[in-house]
């Protein structure tokens, strides 16, 4: 049996605990994507200065809505989002009846942020771990995520607009001023890049990965080496 499951992933579930409650418009002034449209996509929390609190897929569950996120993180990013539900009628619970899985390649449900990335779908929690493999392909594609990737760091720090994380046209949301005036400007001085192990910098060094010589840095634009943009990064700047 091939190994599928995201074992450090978790999944929220966005449920109307009254007939009316609209979830996505709940999430919709919260999240840097526009969650109206076509799901999955990838999606932020910001602060109000618009860096990283957590970064998810959202997923469409029917009547519902399905946070696929940092197991690690869930709990408080549960508890974030209860925070701004005031008095709507909205269930925020993780759902441990589900699981997140990928597969390497080609198929009918690629990951938003990078269709290269392969195959992502949410389903029951079993089979065996593929976390290896899943960090492997991530890496190798230059693509970040995670807390210890990305958290305090601006979301289009995060290559958000390349990898198809954030709208600027859907309106407001947390942290959207800022953000949207990066864009505006077209002012991203620093980037998160994946390079390397050897050529880390260590005052930058976000993450690193010694069992595959890889590390993630945020390094600014200009110390970047076109060795090491991946493809979609390469226009960028």
């Amino acid at each position: 049996m091939t190994a599928t499951r995201l074992t450090s992933r978790a999944v929220i579930r966005l449920s109307p605990i009254e007939e009316g409650e609209d979830l996505r418009a709940f999430l919709q002034g919260l999240v840097t994507n526009d969650v109206a449209g076509p799901l999955p996509c990838w999606a932020a929390l910001l602060s109000p200065q618009g860096k990283v609190l957590f970064d998810f897929l959202v997923w469409d569950g029917g009547a519902d809505l399905l946070i696929d996120c940092e197991a690690g993180q869930a709990e408080a990013l549960a508890r974030r989002l209860s925070l701004y539900r005031l008095r709507r009628r909205i269930g925020i619970a993780l759902d441990p009846s589900l699981g997140v899985h990928w597969q390497a390649g080609d198929g009918p449900s690629p990951d938003p942020r990078l269709a290269a990335l392969g195959q992502r779908w949410l389903g029951e929690p079993d089979g065996e771990s593929a976390e290896e493999q899943w960090l492997a392909v991530r890496l190798s594609h230059g693509v970040c995520e995670g807390h210890g990737e990305l958290a305090d760091l601006l979301w289009l720090e995060c290559n958000a607009a390349e990898l198809n994380g954030v709208s600027f046209t859907k309106g407001c949301y947390v942290g959207q001023e800022n953000t949207a005036r990066m864009n505006w400007r077209q002012k991203v001085n620093r980037r998160l890049v994946v390079i390397p192990l050897a050529d880390s910098d260590p005052a930058r060094q976000r993450a690193a990965y010694p069992q595959l010589g890889l590390a993630v840095d945020h390094r600014r634009v200009e110390d970047i080496r076109p060795e090491w943009r991946p493809g979609w990064l390469q226009q960028a700047d």
